[in-house]
């Protein structure tokens, strides 16, 4: 049985649409999504999947995410490069859906409504 969570996708070209999709949230499905292997930031009920070779493979600035992240609390200004995918803390430390509060961000921010 596989599990679907809802995702904030936010890819760094600002031509491609900041979305809400559900994915399932194994280590491959992520990789494909970011480009590569991945790097976890983690900051009170989510966490933001990023490539972990973003800086070193000189992959596009997200200025969506880190504008995003820091309005949270998070500066991520230097190594927000390529996708970043977040994701909502279940138990155990496990994936969940992303929170509400982030998704109202994103569409105060992005000035879009999102639907999964």
């Amino acid at each position: 049985m596989t599990t679907k969570y809802t995702a904030l996708i936010i890819p760094a070209r600002i031509s491609e649409p900041v979305r809400l999709d559900a994915i399932e949230t194994d280590q491959r499905t992520l990789q494909g999504l970011v480009g590569g292997d991945l790097e976890t930031v983690t900051r009170g009920n989510w966490h933001v999947y990023l490539n972990a070779e973003g800086v070193t493979a000189n992959l596009p600035a997200n200025l969506r995410a880190a504008q995003l992240m820091y309005d949270c609390g998070l500066d991520l200004s230097g190594v927000a490069r390529g996708t970043a995918v977040i994701l909502g803390h279940g138990d155990h430390g496990q994936d969940a859906d992303v929170p509400q509060h982030l998704i109202r961000l994103a569409e105060e921010f992005f000035d879009t409504p999102l639907v999964a």
